[in-house]
């Protein structure tokens, strides 16, 4: 629906082309390469003065629409030792992981470039639960998420750690028009191309120091506000103009970075030789991407099954009509989901209960091959 008619990459360059000023930013301790730098002793002790956190979720709201698209609050977790057991946690995680899943179905890097654990949010709460708590009472993630999303926001988080000789991703938008093809994003009228990022928060906490050999996230700021940016990012220029144009903030253990999922940007190659680069990252989403009532769509796509198998099979119904019935019927989206046991192996996203739905029917499955389906597909769905 969404026609690419700015694929200029002049005027995506143009874009780019401001600076971020101080007084834009006056809460900040200083601006590096575009991006306004806080402390995080500040954030986390004076935020309890209510002037002062209006004042601030006003600023980080501002960069985060209009500005350079991301923040950095330095040690915004404070106490390392906290960080230290949870680098832990998640080293025994990943160990342990190992053995359990393969490492197919990455996103904008090789499998096997990285290690990762999903779900990392739930797994550390079980894990450790004391350390869980001492870990988000962090007010910084919670002032970052609200200046962006408001309250009600949920949480969601990924261990990422590129290794020594870890090779970069490719530049990319993040969830959810980031995690569609071009063919797919394009279907989305243009206002959903405006309003996707405001639906989410990317962030990340360092695990360890993060000097740039050891390829700190590569970030291009300023680069949320192009419209046509979730169908063009792809393109050679657009890519080349990334990798000619990122910027890199180094990072301590501690630290916290929080930007615009339209940003563009990319996990940076690891040269180092020793540096075992670990974040936590956050995926922090709106409460209002959902729907007012439960449904049982399972329930509903295995009753209406059997009557359009019928149909198709009698010639009775149009390709049209049986794709308006599955879209009143059936999940036609892939999130949320367990990325262990329901990875997106051949693209951005696993398939959908709508499209198993479709392949049935194309196939003429039976309803139990079709009930037998979804329902694995369902336990493989929780966490």
């Amino acid at each position: 629906m969404i026609k690419n008619k700015d694929n200029n990459i002049e005027n995506f360059k143009q874009s780019l082309s401001r600076k971020t000023n101080k007084s834009e930013v006056p809460l900040s301790k200083s601006i590096v390469k575009n991006i306004p730098i806080y402390e995080g002793k500040e954030v986390n002790e004076i935020s309890l003065e209510e002037d002062y956190k209006i004042a601030l979720l006003r600023e980080w709201s501002n960069v985060f629409k209009e500005g350079s698209g991301i923040v950095v609050i330095k040690k915004g977790i404070a106490n390392l030792k906290v960080i230290s057991k949870a680098t832990s946690i998640f080293t025994k995680l990943i160990e342990t992981e190992k053995e359990k899943f393969n490492s197919e179905g990455d996103h904008f890097a090789k499998p096997g470039a990285n290690d990762r654990v999903w779900n990392a949010l739930e797994k550390h709460c079980i894990y450790d639960p004391d350390n869980f708590c001492q870990y988000y009472s962090s007010p910084s993630i919670r002032l970052a998420s609200e200046a962006w999303l408001g309250p009600c926001y949920q949480i969601t988080a990924q261990i990422n750690r590129v290794n020594p000789g870890g090779e970069a991703q490719t530049a990319h938008r993040d969830y959810h028009l980031g995690f569609m093809t071009v063919e797919q994003a394009s279907k989305y009228p243009e206002h959903v191309h405006t309003f996707s990022p405001f639906l989410t928060l990317q962030g990340a906490v360092a695990h360890c120091d993060m000097p740039i050999e050891s390829g700190p996230t590569k970030l291009l700021p300023f680069s949320q506000n192009f419209i046509s940016g979730y169908l063009v990012y792809g393109n050679p220029e657009y890519q080349e103009h990334f990798e000619n144009n990122y910027v890199q903030i180094p990072l301590e253990i501690g630290d916290l970075i929080f930007f615009n999922p339209a940003i563009l940007h990319a996990a940076g190659n690891n040269t180092s030789t020793d540096i075992f680069r670990m974040a936590n990252l956050l995926q922090i989403s709106s409460p209002f991407g959902r729907a007012m009532e439960t449904v049982n769509r399972l329930k509903m796509s295995l009753t209406v099954y059997p009557i359009l198998l019928d149909a198709k099979l009698h010639n009775k119904i149009s390709e049209i009509e049986i794709d308006n019935i599955i879209a009143a019927c059936s999940e036609s989206y892939s999130f949320p989901t367990n990325l262990d046991l329901d990875p997106p192996v051949n693209g951005l996203a696993p398939l959908t209960q709508a499209q198993i739905m479709r392949k049935a029917l194309y196939e003429k499955n039976s309803l139990e091959s079709l009930k037998k389906e979804l329902i694995e597909q369902s336990e493989n769905q929780k966490s």
